[in-house]
């Protein structure tokens, strides 16, 4: 998610170059799927407004696949004519959220995912947005989660992401919301998109993996947030999370310690810290190859 979610809320312009860059060093770390753009209008996330540039510049390297953000139809014909493989729709789960973020209702984003899903054979996928709680509204009722899921499905999405837009889940609602949108949409894969707001963000990655989950959504360096999220921070960071993942005994393909140098790398470009622990501490044994 790095070279779209990571960038998104960042101050700094972010130049082609740069971005290409980051998908370079992401692809030869051995990460087959990036959310490498979104194409969403320029005047409301600016650092997005060279998606056709991008994507026109990124290595095509065989299995790799990359994903645009389409939020309407407008985007998605964009997303077509830039030659991405993938594309993966928000669907905020609250009114009040999806509204400032995407200028409509929860139900009328329902409505323009189908007609995305009905326009493109292409791979598709549901971000189910603020699945774990709203800056607006408080809690998010699972139930709610599951019946956007189960209208994510029947419309056709190869894949339903529960993104923890705020950072405010704990484990016990990973275990919950799997459960309950696997039981609402049947037989469809599901990913997880985690921010580190408060500090649970790796431990409800490893929660989904226990769950048997096998994509989680991460960002090189750790930066990253929702521009219409107050007070939003990273996602949770790549490299960080692949140093859990692989003590834990997981085999990912990717090398965190080629991560941890693009995410220093990055850290570089936008003029502050990555919020990424590796870089600094190094992996353990130091010797270790992933």
């Amino acid at each position: 998610m790095g070279p779209r979610d990571g960038l998104q809320n960042e101050d700094v312009l972010v130049s082609t170059a740069d971005k290409i860059e980051l998908v370079a060093r992401s692809v030869a770390a051995g990460i087959t799927r990036i959310e490498a753009v979104s194409f969403v209008h320029p005047g409301r996330v600016p650092q997005m407004a060279d998606a056709e540039a991008v994507m026109a510049g990124v290595p095509r390297s065989e299995g790799v696949s990359y994903i645009g953000l389409v939020l309407n139809r407008r985007g998605l014909d964009r997303a077509l004519a830039a030659g991405v493989d993938e594309v993966n729709v928000v669907v905020v789960a609250t009114d009040t959220f999806s509204v400032k973020n995407q200028g409509v209702t929860t139900d009328r984003m329902l409505e323009v995912w189908d007609e995305i899903a009905a326009a493109t054979p292409i791979r598709k996928s549901v971000t189910i947005a603020a699945s774990f709680g709203c800056p607006f509204e408080g809690e998010t009722p699972p139930e709610r989660v599951a019946e956007i899921a189960r209208r994510a499905a029947a419309a056709g999405a190869s894949e339903i992401a529960l993104a923890d837009t705020i950072g405010v889940g704990v484990p016990a609602q990973v275990r919950d919301l799997t459960r309950r949108v696997r039981a609402a949409a049947p037989g469809i894969p599901l990913r997880f998109h985690f921010h580190n707001t408060r500090n649970t963000g790796y431990a409800n990655a490893l929660a989904a993996v226990e769950e048997g989950v096998t994509v989680l959504d991460a960002a090189t360096g750790g930066f990253g947030g929702c521009p219409f999220a107050p007070a939003a921070t990273g996602n949770i960071a790549t490299e960080d999370l692949l140093y859990a993942l692989h003590r834990s005994g997981a085999r990912t393909g990717v090398s965190e310690e080629v991560v941890a140098a693009a995410g220093t790398w990055l850290g570089g470009v936008l003029g502050k810290p990555a919020p990424a622990l590796l870089g600094r501490a190094g992996g353990f044994p130091s010797e270790r190859t992933s």
